[in-house]
């Protein structure tokens, strides 16, 4: 009789070990589809809020520091400064005042990108052509755009809040969409602050391990920014470089 009960114990083990995998796989499945709806519920929560801020967006400036790091040499550079957006049509401007660590100008309206070094007296000059809309996106990332244009042209995943300085962000992984883009960049994060629906953080990768780490601070949004600041100053004898594009 125990010899009985013992071997219809055993036969019936397989069938329970198969139920109970069945069963946790079943949880697994349940959790992470869980999972993965409530990080599409974030992310939708944040392109919502900078939709919101771009549909009101006149201008933007801030604080920065910029750091970029090379792999090869293992060093970064600093550069800090203050940098200006604004609305001009249906295009955004650009304009960054690098302080340190050399003073150099940063302009990019109508379809180029201006670089002038008082220094040198020279400014050197890169125009878009075909890569205008490209080059737009790259420098006014987080800064006026709409949060689900920028689904045309990356695959954005939400990644979780995360505390910078003491206040709140949501954190963005992009992943340009286009090759040749990915050529440059082979993702960035992006912190947004979804109480003002715009960046405080951004990390570019580069596919040779190089990045670009931005820093902003002291946000102001849709101040009155004076129309100088998107000129210029340079004098009678600057000199003027032109390149090819980029």
């Amino acid at each position: 009789m125990y010899c009985d009960i013992k071997c219809g114990c055993s036969a019936n083990m397989p069938s329970r070990r198969i139920l109970t995998m069945s069963a946790l796989a079943l949880v697994y499945s349940i959790l992470l589809a869980h999972s993965a709806w409530a990080q599409q519920a974030e992310l939708e929560h944040v392109l919502t809020q900078m939709d919101r801020t771009a549909a009101n967006f006149r201008s933007t400036e801030a604080s920065f520091v910029w750091n970029q790091y090379q792999k090869v040499v293992d060093e970064t550079d600093t550069q800090k400064g203050k940098v200006y957006f604004r609305r001009a049509g249906k295009e955004t401007e650009m304009a960054a005042d690098i302080s340190e660590p050399d003073q150099k100008y940063v302009l990019f309206t109508d379809s180029k990108v201006e670089v002038y070094q008082p220094r040198m007296d020279q400014v050197t000059v890169y125009n878009t052509g075909k890569n205008h809309a490209a080059v737009e996106s790259f420098l006014v990332l987080g800064f006026g755009g709409s949060g689900h244009d920028m689904l045309k042209s990356f695959d954005v995943k939400y990644l979780g809040g995360e505390k910078l300085n003491g206040a709140d962000t949501s954190k963005l992984d992009l992943v340009p969409k286009a090759e040749k883009v990915r050529a440059m960049f082979e993702h960035i994060f992006l912190w947004i602050d979804p109480s003002l629906g715009v960046s405080v953080q951004q990390q570019l990768f580069e596919p040779s391990g190089d990045y670009r780490l931005a820093k902003y601070f002291g946000i102001r949004i849709n101040d009155k920014i004076a129309d100088s600041v998107f000129k210029l100053k340079t004098t009678g004898k600057t000199k003027f470089v032109s390149t090819q594009g980029l």
